[in-house]
C-alpha cells in the first residue's frame, strides 16, 4: 500500500506575511468598474419601474398612499421602494463577484430578491394596514423584474463578448497532479465565458514543459509565490492534489485578507449544480450527488409541452415548410423528404424524417467517399459533401432540414430537445458509457446543436449529450431553446454543413 505524501510547506512570500495580508498589484481591477456599472443600471431599472408603476396606475396627477400614520405621497412610495429593491440586491448577493456574470445564477439571485422585497412588502402591508393599489403593485414587481433581468442579461452578453476576445477574465494558477490539472485545463478552454485566463499550474511532478499546453510554474509548494509574482485572481486546486486536509487550510490560511480566491475543483465531472447538495459533518463538507431522474411529473410536462410546442411550430412555419417542399422539389426529381432509420428512447428505431439536401442516390454514395470522413469515431461528416445539393446546402445552413423532425416530436418518437438521434451504425460501435444518451429521447434540437455541431468532435458531441442525460431541467431546456434560436440566426456559426 503506497504512503500518502505528506502535506507541502508552501513557500511564503513577504507580501502574503500577517504583517502584510494584501496581494501586490491586483489583477480583477475590470470587475469593480464592471460592477459599479451593473449597480447604476439596476438603480436606473428600479426607479424606472417604481415611477413608471406610479404613472400607469394615478397618471401625472399623482395620489397618496392610506396608512394608519396619515397619508403618503406616492412619490415616496417610489423612492423607498427603488432603495428596498436596491437593498434587497444586496442582501441577497446580486453583486457578488463571484456570481455576477455568470448567467443562470446571477439570474436566480435577481428574481429571488425581487420576490422576496415584495413579500415583505405584502406583510408589512397588511401589519401597519397600508393600503397599497393592486394596480401599482402589479404594474411595478414584473416590469421592475424583467427590466432587472434583461439589464444583467445585456450586460452579461457584453461581458461574454469581452472574454471570449480574452478580455475582462480572472487569471487563474492551478494545483494538482498532471492528468488532473490537464482535464481542468480542457474543461476550461472549452467554457471561455466563465471568465478563467490559465496562466500556468503549479504540479506534485514539477518536471519543466506544459500540461495541456499550459506552463508548468513548478511544485505545489510554490503556488503561493507564483500567484504573487503573476499578479492571479484565483488559485484552482483539483481533488487529485496531494495538499491533504492540513495543506489545503494552511492553502486558505495563506490567502486571507487578500484578494486572491481560493477555488476547488472537486472530482466530478458534468454533474450540474441542482443535483449537488453540500452538507457538513463535523466540518466536513460532504457532497451529495442526487441521482438522475428520468421519470416523473416533470417528464410527463416535457412530454405533453413537447406535443404542443410541435403542434404549434408546425402551424406558424408552415409557409416555410411549404417553401423548402417547393424548392427542394424543383432542385430535381427526388422526394422532398428524406427518411432513415434513427435510434430513440430505449434502443426503439423509428423513422426520423428531414428535407431532402442531397442527391437522390447519396446514400450509395457514401463507401465512396468514407475516406473522405472529417469527423472521428462512428459519426461521418464532410465539410464539403459532393451529395449535398445547391438547395441542401442552403437549408442545412439555417437548419430547415431539420423541421420534418416536428412530425417526430408529435408522435412522441423525439423530443423538441435532447440528445442527437443515432444512426443504427453508430449505436453499434456505443461503448457502455455512451449507450446512456438513449436513456431519453432524441431531440430536434440540444446542446450539441448550440455548440457547435459539426464542428464538435466525436467525444465532445458524446460529452455534451450525457451531460444533458444527466442534468436535464426545464430551466436548461428553456435556455437550450433560446441558445437554439440565436445560433440558427447566425449560420456563420453554427457549425452546420
Amino acid at each position: 500500500m503506497r504512503a500518502a505524501r505528506p502535506a507541502p510547506l508552501f513557500v511564503v512570500p513577504e507580501s502574503l506575511s500577517p504583517t502584510r495580508r494584501h496581494a501586490p498589484g491586483r489583477a480583477r481591477r475590470y470587475l469593480v468598474g464592471y460592477l459599479r456599472a451593473v449597480r447604476l443600471t439596476d438603480l436606473l431599472v428600479v426607479t424606472v419601474a417604481a415611477l413608471g408603476a406610479q404613472v400607469a396606475r394615478f397618471g401625472l396627477e399623482g395620489s397618496h398612499l392610506q396608512s394608519g400614520f396619515g397619508e403618503i405621497d406616492y412619490v415616496a412610495v417610489s423612492a423607498a421602494l427603488a432603495l428596498g429593491w436596491m437593498l434587497a440586491l444586496h442582501l441577497q448577493d446580486a453583486y457578488d463577484g463571484r456570481l455576477v456574470g455568470h448567467g443562470v445564477q446571477e439570474y436566480k439571485q435577481v428574481f429571488q430578491a425581487s420576490t422576496w422585497l415584495f413579500a415583505i412588502l405584502a406583510i408589512v402591508a397588511f401589519a401597519f394596514k397600508l393600503d397599497f393599489a393592486r394596480g401599482y403593485v402589479l404594474v411595478a414587481f414584473p416590469v421592475g423584474t424583467f427590466l432587472l433581468l434583461l439589464g444583467r442579461w445585456v450586460a452579461r452578453r457584453w461581458l461574454v463578448t469581452q472574454r471570449r476576445h480574452g478580455e475582462l477574465s480572472d487569471r487563474v494558477i492551478l494545483v494538482g497532479d498532471r492528468e488532473h490539472v490537464a482535464s481542468l485545463v480542457v474543461a476550461l478552454a472549452r467554457t471561455p465565458d466563465a471568465g478563467y485566463n490559465v496562466l500556468g499550474a503549479c504540479v506534485d511532478n514539477a518536471a519543466a514543459g506544459k500540461v495541456a499546453g499550459v506552463p508548468v510554474l513548478g511544485p505545489e509548494s510554490d503556488v503561493l509565490v507564483r500567484a504573487v509574482e503573476l499578479q492571479v485572481d484565483v488559485v484552482a486546486v483539483s481533488s487529485s492534489a496531494g495538499l491533504g486536509q492540513q495543506g489545503l487550510r494552511r492553502l486558505g490560511w495563506a490567502l486571507e485578507g487578500t484578494d486572491i480566491d481560493l477555488v476547488v475543483a472537486p472530482g466530478i465531472m458534468d454533474v450540474a449544480g441542482p443535483r449537488v447538495l453540500t452538507r457538513p459533518v463535523q466540518g466536513l463538507p460532504l457532497i451529495h450527488v442526487e441521482a438522475p431522474v428520468f421519470a416523473g411529473p416533470q417528464l410527463v410536462a416535457k412530454n405533453v409541452l413537447d406535443r404542443l410546442g410541435a403542434v404549434l411550430a408546425l402551424v406558424v412555419l408552415s409557409p416555410v415548410l411549404l417553401a423548402v417542399a417547393v424548392a427542394v422539389r424543383l432542385e430535381d426529381d427526388g422526394p422532398v423528404v428524406f427518411r432513415q432509420e434513427r435510434v430513440g428512447r430505449d434502443g426503439r428505431t423509428f423513422s426520423m424524417y428531414k428535407f431532402r439536401s442531397m442527391v437522390p442516390d447519396a446514400e450509395s454514395r457514401l463507401p465512396q467517399l468514407a475516406t473522405a470522413n472529417d469527423a472521428a469515431g462512428p459519426l461521418f461528416k464532410m465539410r464539403t459533401d459532393p451529395r449535398v445539393t445547391r438547395t441542401g446546402a442552403f437549408i442545412r445552413k439555417y437548419s430547415l432540414d431539420e423541421l420534418p423532425q416536428l412530425v417526430n416530436v408529435l408522435r412522441g418518437e423525439m423530443s423538441m430537445i435532447g440528445p442527437r438521434p443515432p444512426l443504427p451504425r453508430e449505436v453499434a460501435e456505443y461503448e457502455a458509457s455512451t449507450r446512456r444518451r438513449l436513456l431519453v429521447r432524441p431531440g430536434l434540437t440540444g446542446l450539441w446543436q448550440i455548440n457547435g455541431r459539426s464542428d464538435l468532435s466525436w467525444d465532445e458531441a458524446v460529452r455534451l449529450d450525457l451531460y444533458y442525460v444527466e442534468n436535464w431541467t426545464p430551466v436548461l431546456d428553456l435556455m437550450i431553446l433560446w441558445r437554439t434560436v440565436q445560433v440558427v440566426l447566425r449560420p456563420e456559426s453554427n457549425g452546420a454543413y
